[in-house]
């Protein structure tokens, strides 16, 4: 499966990343990696509205 559509963002400083987190609440994911957050995506068991990296 693909996962739903998603904002990404791609932050230069950890002032960018806390406003783009903050901005969309518990909606929003740290990618972090992504090495359990992406495959729960694919299998859309997780769909953030947006990614900061």
């Amino acid at each position: 499966m693909k996962p739903a559509s998603f904002k990404y963002y791609a932050p230069t400083t950890v002032e960018e990343a806390l406003a783009h987190l903050a901005e969309h609440g518990y909606d929003a994911k740290p990618l972090a990696g992504g090495q359990s957050l992406v495959p729960t995506m694919n299998f859309r068991l997780s769909q953030p509205a947006a990614l900061v990296d």
